[in-house]
């Protein structure tokens, strides 16, 4: 799956994007953040207020597992 980051979550992270392999258990947005916040201090730094993050799916309301990308970025973005 891709993900893309944007705004301080991009740069706090240090990457605007990243295909990762999700584990079988990751199935929501929450969990993803969860799971990404383990990858290091980074993340951990970028997702540490999950309210503070959206996500956007590319195919809309449907279940994570059948995305191929998701957004990451806080509720307000600029240029």
């Amino acid at each position: 799956m891709k993900l893309v980051y944007f705004a301080w979550v991009r740069e706090r992270i240090g990457r605007d994007s990243e295909e990762l392999t999700l584990p079988a258990t990751v199935r929501t947005t929450g969990e993803l953040l969860d799971w990404l916040r383990t990858r290091g201090p980074e993340y951990e730094h970028a997702l540490a207020e999950p309210r503070a993050i959206r996500g956007a799916l590319d195919k809309g309301d449907v279940p994570l597992g059948e995305a191929r990308e998701v957004a990451l970025f806080p509720p307000m973005t600029g240029g």
